[in-house]
């Protein structure tokens, strides 16, 4: 109640006053862009179609709507007074219409590790990167005729070269040798998806949050915007843009290996030497199926994107999904993040449960496993 129906119940009243005040100048600010942006729409939409970027979707070939799913996944570390209580999962969910894939599709339609951990500070390092290979597996597992991923194709191989830098330094971590004992099997997840090589599927990542100026830096944009904030303006209904290489990073793309065990070093040497070059060919399109929804980046390899059927496929799956007002992106990714945001909640429940069973066989001072369980903090992400 108090962060719902008082959300400054525990703020000082001189700090609640100067922020509010404060609010007038940002409004202004927000004006300003806003009113930028509308005079200068027509002028950035005739640069797109003199571009030849400025697409609809009635120009692709009507297919039949498509079978999909959405992959997400989630993380929470619990910070007791002891030890570290950790959770992570990934689940796969079904779209809306048509009702189901026909084809077999592997169960369970999740994966989950919890454990509890000696205090570290790099567990959430590890535990991310463990929750995107999780994801990659359900997705590269997935049967559907599009699969929905969330964040970028590029999100995978930054987490999985942070986590093994900081593997050396939390060897004693379960969840380590978890991680390090399943990065052949999520780097091979990784490269099915990036390669969409199969004619009958199509992996697309739906990042909600960019700063990516593909377009802008094409276009000669204000690099104030980035590209899905101004195309959400820029886009009518029903419109998309041409196919865009994925902007590089300063830096090339590379992932430390070592370390993994020789053995397993050396294979995962050629997988991930494949990545990269498939890191290098992604393409990036902007779409905006509905007028209540912000244009959609949606990144896929150049095989479907230059593929007229095969992006009709994609097109067509995004807007049977996006039906609702009330969604802003496609369903199953809706339902997927909504499923997994609930872990760090439940997580308090999780550690209920386990001082409840330690409560019931422990020998000593039952206060004692209380207070070595009481929780002070939790993080977590997605």
């Amino acid at each position: 109640m108090e962060s719902g129906e008082r959300p400054f119940g525990e703020l000082p009243a001189a700090l609640v006053d100067e922020a509010l005040k404060r609010t007038a100048d940002l409004g202004q600010k927000l004006l300003d862009n806003f009113e930028q942006v509308r005079t200068r729409r027509e002028e950035w939409r005739e640069g797109l179609k003199r571009a030849g970027l400025l697409h609809r979707d009635a120009e692709v070939p009507y297919t039949s709507v498509p079978t999909t799913c959405g992959v997400d996944g989630s993380y929470a570390v619990e910070r007791l007074l002891a030890s570290d209580l950790i959770a992570a999962a990934a689940v796969a969910v079904e779209g809306l219409t048509p009702p189901s894939e026909t084809r077999h599709w592997p169960e369970p339609r999740h994966r989950i590790w919890i454990e509890t951990e000696a205090h570290e500070a790099e567990t959430g390092t590890i535990l991310r990167a463990l929750m995107i290979g999780m994801e990659l597996e359900l997705a590269a597992q997935a049967p559907h005729e599009v699969v929905f991923i969330d964040g970028s194709l590029t999100t995978p191989l930054i987490y999985f070269n942070q986590a093994l830098n900081k593997s050396q330094d939390a060897l004693h971590l379960h969840t380590t040798a978890r991680f390090l004992g399943g990065v052949l099997s999520f780097l091979e997840a990784y490269r099915t998806v990036l390669a969409s090589a199969r004619s009958d599927r199509c992996w697309v990542a739906i990042p909600k949050y960019t700063t990516r100026r593909e377009i802008g830096q094409k276009m000669g944009w204000p690099d104030t915007h980035d590209d899905r904030g101004l195309l959400s303006f820029v886009l009518e209904p029903g419109e998309y843009t041409g196919p865009m290489v994925l902007q590089q990073p300063s830096q090339p793309w590379h992932l430390n290996l070592d370390p993994l065990a020789s053995n397993l070093k050396q294979e995962a040497e050629g997988v991930t030497r494949e990545i990269v070059a498939l890191l290098d060919e992604i393409r990036v399109v902007y779409y905006r199926p509905y007028p209540w929804l912000p244009a959609l980046r949606v990144e896929m390899n150049p095989k479907v994107s230059e593929n007229r059927a095969r992006l009709a496929t994609v097109l067509h799956g995004i807007r049977h999904q996006c039906g609702t007002p009330a969604v802003m992106e496609p369903y199953p990714l809706y339902m997927a993040d909504r499923m997994v945001k609930h872990l760090p909640k439940a997580i308090p429940t999780f550690r209920q449960v386990t001082s409840q069973h330690i409560a019931e066989t422990y020998l000593g001072d039952i206060s004692e496993v209380f207070l070595g369980l009481h929780g002070y903090r939790t993080e977590s992400g997605a």
